[in-house]
């Protein structure tokens, strides 16, 4: 049975190496995200920021180090596939809509091996694109959406079951100014209607420090862990 007096996701002492050891990506990483929290990790390019939301969500594995989700382990790709269908939404950078699906059918495809019914699928994820403003375009194709509305897609597609944890990997990294401001305030504004933990990665110190907590990442490392020093919308 999970702990639900433990952080909801916590990494302990997480080294992540590639090539036999001469490529370290992540050191020694400790950090612990409580239930409902905004954390933001920033730092450069290369600092090792989406290494460890890959680890964060099971896509790869640490060298060293334990990952667990509410107090326990997770040890296995099975489990790892469960918390990502029932507990886990992840957000890219990249967009990584299906070209060949409409605005509707890739967020559907998100609820796929849910037990829900065809019907019961297809209206959620209408449902889902109104919330993000996308009502007008469920029939879309994504060569026919703008980038800020692709990342909508995307983001409705992520929160399609229901997620406790909500991951956000460089979100913004392939918009413009105003789409970028547009699709933080959607984050903000879903997190708070659901109650969602988020986990932000970003390079940009304006966006970080947003967050109720600001991890700083530098060559693989925790270098500084504070309070953001805005609050988000």
């Amino acid at each position: 049975m999970d702990d639900t007096t433990a952080p909801l996701v916590a990494l302990s002492n997480v080294s992540r190496t590639y090539d036999g050891g001469s490529l370290v990506a992540l050191s020694a990483i400790n950090l612990a995200v409580e239930r409902g929290a905004f954390v933001s990790i920033v730092g450069a390019s290369g600092s090792g920021k989406s290494t460890l939301v890959h680890i964060m969500a099971g896509f790869d594995w640490p060298t060293a180090g334990r990952v667990l989700w509410q107090g326990r382990e997770v040890v296995d790709r099975h489990s790892w596939t469960a918390l990502r269908r029932e507990k886990i939404g992840i957000v890219f950078q990249e967009f990584l809509l299906l070209p060949t699906l409409s605005a509707l059918e890739n967020v559907e495809i998100a609820m796929s091996g849910t037990g829900l019914s065809a019907s019961t699928r297809r209206s959620r994820a209408a449902e889902l694109l109104d919330q993000v403003g996308l009502s007008g375009r469920l029939k879309h194709l994504p060569f026919a959406l703008s980038g800020g509305e692709r990342q909508r897609v995307a983001i409705a597609r992520s929160i399609a079951n229901g997620p406790e944890l909500l991951l956000a990997d460089e979100p913004t990294g392939n918009l413009d100014s105003r789409s970028t401001e547009a699709v933080l305030e959607l984050l903000f504004a879903l997190r708070r209607r659901a109650g969602m933990t988020l986990v932000l990665v970003t390079h940009d110190e304006a966006i970080a420090s947003l967050a109720d907590t600001v991890v700083r990442i530098k060559d693989g490392r925790i270098v500084d862990a504070g309070r953001g020093t805005q609050e988000a919308r």
